[in-house]
């Protein structure tokens, strides 16, 4: 297992947002604080078309399915198929994520065909916090930069809201 990053090699403090992002941004932390609340991973997603339509919202609920694919971004992409969301409505679509997607979850916003992400906390923070979370050291910047279409993504952001869903209110490591 790799080790968690030393704080002084920590991404800056945070992306400035627009009032929309932050609105949405904050609502995935919502999400995510129920997850936790639910007993699965604070993990919180929710995906909004250009003209402020909320398409998808959803939670990390891994630990109450027993579905290790059942992380926020993948709940919330699975809903985008039913009913079947138009690709042009996807491709201006933003998918706000409480914390940096992982790579599969990176992997499932590309075959969506999601146009932008935003996400609150970091790998780099996350992992001082979980070392033992990450599965793979692909970051959905690689993913993303090896899509066949654009995808924008923004993160961090709103780092000090971002930590507080994370800190003090994680699961043992051993749980």
């Amino acid at each position: 297992m790799l080790a968690a990053p030393m704080m002084d090699d920590r991404p800056p403090e945070g992306q400035p947002l627009s009032a929309t992002d932050a609105k949405y941004l904050r609502q995935a932390f919502v999400w995510a604080n129920a997850a936790r609340t639910r007993g699965n991973r604070p993990f919180g997603a929710v995906v909004v078309a250009a003209d402020g339509r909320i398409l998808a919202e959803a939670f990390s609920n891994t630990r109450e399915t027993g579905d290790c694919t059942g992380h926020a971004e993948m709940n919330a992409v699975r809903q985008l198929g039913n009913p079947r969301v138009a690709p042009e409505l996807l491709a201006g679509a933003t998918l706000y994520a409480s914390a940096q997607p992982c790579a599969m979850c990176a992997g499932a916003i590309c075959n969506a065909g999601i146009g932008r992400v935003v996400f609150g906390l970091d790998d780099t923070r996350l992992l001082q916090i979980r070392p033992d979370l990450r599965g793979s050291t692909l970051d959905c910047h690689t993913v993303f930069d090896n899509a066949t279409y654009a995808i924008t993504c923004i993160g961090p952001a709103l780092v000090n809201e971002a930590l507080a869903v994370y800190e003090d209110s994680w699961f043992p490591p051993s749980s």
